[in-house]
């Protein structure tokens, strides 16, 4: 006999089940606990009492609401742990502890409910995290679209300082750990349909480790940020900001598979602003850029990493792409809403 349900396609989750009665325990019980139990989780307080590093912490929230929940490579549940687990590790924190709050419409297969917790639990397993809290409220059929979820997470920091965009100096090298707007375009695709001959997965992953690689290999790292909502052109120009630098990027050098590149040929979009969820970019003074790179390429996640440009002491304040001609134009901070919902 099984510990727990095996939910059908019929069971459905139902205005009690946020009501705090016997259906929420239920739910709690042999859903999210099941998954995510650890001893800090299953003591069932109002609080986790948790442990705490005697150091500076991280600490950062983040909401999630995809369209389509499924899609190929992952969903909004192994999005909402990596998400959460990335920003904490690209600020140069050890991602510890992570929150988990659930909208759910009433109607939702309970089916589906389990098969994204189990998501998360799994990719909060890959990260080395602890799913320590939570909460879930259920809404009347129509006020969400099917779910939402919010993570929010806890940190130890471990740099000898912030990495902002202010210590970034001329000269320093701009690497990736790997190819660009995989996740934007498997969105993308799922929602249009769009036949391809090459199939896009979304690259959604936990860097966590990756991060920590890197930072073990390259100390003087100067700046990390994960390259999301905007792409790789808006975290770059971000990067120079305000700032007593440029940066140019090249566009042979910038990673990007067949047939994403195809994808956003047929859309019109320019995969520099697409979104990634599984992709740092990071900038190193110039002599450490091949141990940086070797230290990425070791890791899965970094495998088909790249230098993929450098700062600049002219243009000031400016990014821009060298294309495969040798032009140079100029990239801008992308506006508007190009993409909906993808994360």
């Amino acid at each position: 006999m099984n510990e727990f349900p095996i939910y059908s396609p019929k069971s459905l989750v139902k205005m009690a089940h946020g009501g705090g009665g016997s259906l929420s325990h239920e739910l709690t019980r042999d859903i999210f606990v099941k998954h995510f139990s650890n001893p800090a989780l299953d003591a069932m307080g109002d609080s986790a009492i948790i442990g705490i590093p005697k150091s500076h912490l991280a600490y950062t929230t983040d909401s999630y609401v995809v369209k389509p929940l499924f899609f190929p490579g992952g969903d909004i549940g192994k999005l909402a742990v990596c998400g959460t687990v990335n920003d904490l590790a690209v600020s140069g924190a050890r991602p510890i502890y992570l929150t988990a709050g659930f909208i759910i419409e009433e109607g939702f297969p309970l089916q589906k409910l389990d098969c994204l917790v189990r998501s998360m639990a799994q990719a909060a397993h890959d990260a080395g995290v602890f799913i320590v809290a939570g909460d879930t409220k259920v809404v009347e059929k129509g006020a969400c679209d099917g779910i939402f979820i919010n993570t929010s997470g806890i940190g130890e920091f471990f740099c000898k300082e912030p990495m902002t965009a202010s210590r970034i100096r001329s000269g320093d090298a701009v690497i990736i750990n790997g190819h660009i707007a995989d996740h934007g375009m498997a969105i993308m695709g799922t929602r249009e349909g769009l036949a391809i001959e090459t199939s896009i997965e979304s690259d959604c992953a936990p860097l966590s480790k990756l991060a920590e690689n890197l930072l073990a290999a390259v100390p003087e790292t100067r700046f990390m940020r994960d390259a999301t909502r905007g792409g790789l052109a808006t975290v770059i120009c971000e990067a120079v900001t305000g700032q007593n630098f440029g940066i140019e990027l090249y566009e042979t050098q910038i990673p990007l598979r067949e047939g994403t590149a195809v994808a956003c040929e047929l859309l019109g979009i320019d995969p520099l602003y697409v979104a990634n969820e599984g992709k740092l970019v990071a900038v190193v003074p110039s002599e450490k850029a091949q141990t940086a790179l070797a230290a990425m390429q070791t890791h899965p996640r970094g495998r088909d990493a790249a230098i993929i440009g450098r700062a600049l002491a002219e243009d000031i304040g400016c990014a821009s792409l060298v294309t495969h001609i040798g032009s140079k134009r100029r990239l801008a901070m992308f506006s508007g809403e190009q993409l909906p919902r993808i994360c």
